[in-house]
């Protein structure tokens, strides 16, 4: 697969392959939900709008986007992370898209590494509370792919109207100069250009990089003229106080004084040739080969409005043609489990399954449920390609743990322990895609967010929550009807339904795609067609950081 084929936006133009009459419905529910998907996109990469970029224009300054653009190589595209980041937050305040800032993979003077921009369109750059999560999201990924970083910095610092969500925690602004420092001694590359405002606790990110280049015309300061005015009574301007020339000249604060965006860019091209040649990896790659039927056609296998299906038609639309070892195929039926290659990369796929199993002589089990089963050989087969250095890839549709007499007397809780444990404490590197229902605890055994995957993708049929829509409403409605009925009123059937039907509306909000997006719980919504060349760019990226760790998963229920 061609370089520019792994680092294309995640926005197809394809269109969807033919629909005969036995899929005809399904076809028109996946162009709908994918036109609503681009439709949405191209709306986010507006930024600020057309007001906000020609504003930025007439300064002199490109747009985030445009210097992303220039900063590539030719002819390779840009991976972009967390678009759909402060998706519908913020309203108040006139809204953030994306969060007010880029995160992605680029191809620079051909080394991968990960790109942070600030969108000035978006409050002249200004971090809010997701603002923060997105820029620590990004630097993770690099410190676990140890992937070299380009800041792109443009910003006028924390949006002080929230500013009590960003300052002091773990997880907020200044986490994002602690990474700087742990980057820095992990020996991991950082570049930064300082194109417009750079300002307060933010101005401590630059510095902190191995290089810093700046422009004129752009500003470097713990405090702006209007602060240093209000607080020590000197008046004095943005370049007197902290433009490029003094910065370059009388601070010697910066390493490189650059005229203009154009120029910075390219200047960040060259300091980045210097950088060392990608290592030798840790993983096992072979000759790739094209899939077995093209990977446009990977949505006839998934019903849009859910259902039955066989997850293996979703594994041949993404693994080299005839690579695929099955593991225990007979066994632990609702997960399937297996070695295979994508792009010629040896990765080990764990997939919700979807079919139903109608054996006879033995009990039913629901497709997308995880049985005791299920569980025990999925985490045996956990440990092995932890054992074997082989990648891990998760496939999600699921409805969760059985549950009931039977399961429990089997050991459900026993088993999905245990898998939970394997992935917990898993060293080689996972990536998860969620095709449908990421529901509870299966979210947890399937390698969810909060078990480190490298990335997790979901396509638009993703449906993120501690339980399916319907069981919800009926939770929530009965603690209303419980609260109700302590208050002295009674409700008409009808006016339950009506009730049970908002209650579905709110939820069906929260379950959908963007809602976790907005809220990082995953890194990109993607098009069906894109999950192989996510797959290999995600593994290419993975094999930047040769180191493994011992694999260790301390007391395991047997």
């Amino acid at each position: 697969m061609a370089k520019s084929d792994r680092l294309t936006p995640v926005r197809s133009g394809a269109a969807l392959p033919p629909a005969d009459a036995a899929v005809s419905v399904e076809a028109a529910g996946w162009k709908e939900l994918l036109e609503g998907l681009r439709s949405d996109e191209w709306v986010l990469r507006q930024g600020g709008g057309p007001d906000a970029i020609e504003r930025q224009h007439k300064k002199g300054r490109l747009t985030a986007r445009e210097r992303i653009q220039k900063l590539c190589d030719p002819e390779t595209g840009f991976f972009e992370l967390g678009l759909f980041a402060a998706w519908k937050m913020y309203e108040e305040w006139g809204g953030a898209p994306s969060a007010g800032t880029i995160t992605g993979f680029a191809r620079v003077a051909d080394r991968l590494c990960m790109v942070i921009a600030n969108d000035a369109t978006v409050k002249a750059g200004a971090f809010f509370p997701m603002t923060a999560k997105k820029v620590l999201r990004a630097q993770r990924i690099a410190m676990d792919n140890r992937l070299p970083v380009i800041y792109l910095v443009d910003s006028s610092g924390v949006f002080l109207p929230l500013q009590d969500e960003i300052f002091p925690d773990e997880d907020d602004f200044g986490r994002i100069f602690r990474n700087n420092a742990k980057l820095s001694a992990m020996g991991v590359p950082q570049l930064a250009a300082i194109l417009g405002p750079c300002v307060a606790g933010g101005a401590y990110l630059p510095v902190m990089c191995d290089k810093v280049v700046m422009t004129d015309g752009a500003g470097l300061y713990i405090a702006g003229p209007a602060l240093v005015k209000a607080a020590i009574g000197q008046d004095v301007s943005s370049e007197d106080l902290g433009g490029a020339k003094l910065h370059a000249s009388l601070s010697g604060t910066i390493d490189f004084r650059e005229p203009n965006d154009e120029d910075a860019i390219l200047r960040i091209r060259s300091l980045a040739g210097h950088w060392p040649p990608s290592p030798t990896p840790a993983f096992r790659r072979g000759p790739g080969k094209p899939t077995e039927y093209p990977v446009s056609e990977v949505v006839k296998a998934v019903p849009v409005s859910g259902g039955e299906y066989d997850v293996r038609k979703v594994i041949d639309g993404l693994i080299d043609a005839g690579s695929f070892d099955e593991y225990k195929a007979e066994f632990g039926r609702t997960l399937v489990c297996g070695t295979a290659r994508i792009d010629g990369w040896s990765v080990g796929i764990v997939a919700s399954q979807k079919q139903h199993v109608r054996d006879p002589g033995r009990a039913f089990e629901l497709g997308g449920v995880i049985y005791p089963e299920s569980a025990d050989k999925a985490a045996r087969f956990v440990l092995d390609c932890n054992q074997n250095r082989i990648p891990l890839v998760f496939l999600q549709d699921v409805n969760g743990f059985m549950v009931g007499r039977q399961a429990e007397v089997a050991g459900i809780i026993r088993s999905g322990a245990k898998l939970v444990n394997a992935v917990a404490n898993s060293v080689v590197p996972k990536f998860t895609i969620i095709l449908g229902g990421s529901y509870g605890a299966g979210n947890y055994a399937l390698c969810g967010k909060a078990y480190d995957p490298r990335l997790i993708l979901a396509w638009p049929t993703c449906r993120y929550a501690v339980m399916g829509g319907e069981q919800a409403a009926r939770t929530l409605l009965d603690l209303k009807l419980a609260q109700l009925k302590k208050s002295g009123k009674t409700f008409s059937e009808a006016q339950m339904e009506a009730l049970r039907q908002e209650i579905l509306k709110d939820y069906g909000e929260q379950v959908d795609p963007r809602y976790a997006a907005a809220r990082l719980w995953i890194d990109s919504i993607i098009d069906p067609s894109q999950t192989r060349a996510c797959l290999a760019l995600g593994l290419e990226i993975a094999a930047q950081n040769p180191d493994v760790a011992e694999f260790k998963v301390g007391v395991f229920q047997t």
